[in-house]
């Protein structure tokens, strides 16, 4: 055994995929002791927050300010109220009112904002334009006013006696405060999905189900395979017809299709994970079933298992001790091939609609389905799917990296 782990780590194709499999699995342990939070509480107001830092504005009035001269401060506040589209927009409109092209500098900021101030009125519409258009254009109008003032912002407050506002600070355009100062700080480095839950939490959480699924789905294949198999290939004869009559009926009907009838029947109320993760282990052992009878017929007659049946040991424990030790490998193989193909089937049963129950845990598949419905990808929130897209991805791989490795090991033919 020693010496057979050794040549399994002495495999790169081995060694590759099982850090990046042992890296998603710390992760997934890890991960939730820094951040306890149940990974479908809703934390903001609001769809599909950018990946970033947050922090409390509330808490950065009391902050200390701190005052820094940097080089380009103010083009980066411009840039980000007034860009390229939005120059290119405010250009439209004035041309569409009558105003020379060749008079309007986009580049020129301030003549720019002069001209459009000037000429700017919000009741006004041109041939073409929709209400989406007249409405951003006044949000655009109201965001570039007082853009390149150099005046304080004033925080004030109601004067009890007089109900009026009363100065209380002022905030400077060369006011800076530490993050590290501030009370309250959320990072979201994959930001919020369409509900206004922490992405990488929810990610993290669906990967542990996911993977359990896997595992579930993989063991209930490989072992009804792996049965099925042994006594087909070993016995032989009308038991071996029969199990081959019933894994070609298997065959013949498609066992996604096959998944996909039996998740509708039982409906979405009983649809767990666990319930889920045994219906694909039970449409996914055909071809476990036929690998491991061909192995088994390859054995049957060999001389130990000859001998042993000479010595009137029972079929048990023939097949336990003299043909199982044999396979062991292949069927280890088969099992992560199962586990793989087990995360992929939920995948592509949450796509449906058809997974586990969207109320209890997030699943891989089921992000994905959020993702669509929600229509993440036209908007362009790539941080609702791409990051679980990468993650099935990097799982399949890494198993199949291991696979390979250890085909590379235990099959004479393929070794260097």
């Amino acid at each position: 055994m020693k010496h057979t782990l050794q040549q399994i780590f002495r495999s790169p194709n081995f060694v590759v995929g099982f850090s990046i499999f042992a890296v998603i699995i710390l992760t997934v342990l890890i991960y939730p002791m820094l951040i306890p939070d149940p990974p479908l509480k809703i934390i903001a107001q609001g769809t599909f927050f950018e990946p970033g830092i947050y922090v409390n504005t509330y808490d950065t009035f009391s902050a200390p300010a701190y005052t820094l001269k940097l080089e380009g401060a103010d083009s980066k506040r411009i840039a980000s109220k007034l860009n390229d589209e939005d120059r290119l927009a405010m250009q439209k409109w004035l041309v569409g009112f009558g105003i020379p092209e060749n008079e309007i500098d986009i580049q020129n900021t301030e003549a720019l904002l002069d001209l459009w101030n000037t000429n700017f009125d919000p009741s006004k519409r041109f041939q073409g334009m929709t209400n989406a258009d007249r409405n951003y254009y006044i949000r655009l109008n109201n965001s570039v006013q007082g853009l390149l003032s150099t005046a304080p912002a004033i925080i004030a407050a109601t004067d009890e006696t007089t109900g009026g506002l009363v100065e209380t600070d002022r905030v400077q355009q060369s006011d800076y405060i530490n993050v590290s100062q501030v009370s309250n700080v959320r990072i979201l480095p994959l930001g919020t999905d369409n509900f206004g839950r922490d992405v990488l939490t929810e990610l993290v959480a669906a990967t542990r189900v996911s993977l359990m699924i896997g595992f579930v789905a993989g063991f209930v294949a490989t072992l009804i395979g792996l049965v099925l198999g042994l006594v087909s290939g070993y016995v032989g004869g009308w038991v071996d017809d029969g199990i081959m009559f019933i894994t070609n009926i298997f065959t013949v009907i498609p066992s996604f299709v096959l998944l996909i009838l039996i998740s509708f029947s039982i409906g979405q109320d009983k649809r767990g994970a666990f319930t889920i993760a045994t219906v694909i282990g039970f449409t996914s052992w055909v071809w476990t079933a036929r690998a491991v009878r061909s192995q088994v017929i390859s054995l049957r007659n060999r001389d130990h298992v000859n001998l042993s049946k000479l010595s009137g040991h029972s079929i048990f424990y023939i097949i336990v001790n003299d043909i199982l030790p044999y396979i062991a490998s292949y069927v280890v193989m088969a099992f992560i091939l199962q586990i793989s193909s087990g995360i992929l089937a939920e995948a592509g049963l949450s796509i449906l609609g058809l997974g586990p129950r969207t109320t209890e845990v997030p699943t891989l598949g089921l992000m994905m389905n959020w993702a669509m419905i929600y229509q993440a990808h036209i908007l362009g929130k790539w941080w609702a799917y791409f990051p679980v897209i990468i993650t099935i991805a990097l799982i399949a791989f890494s198993m199949n990296l291991m696979n390979t490795g250890m085909d590379q090991v235990f099959n004479p033919a393929l070794r260097d």
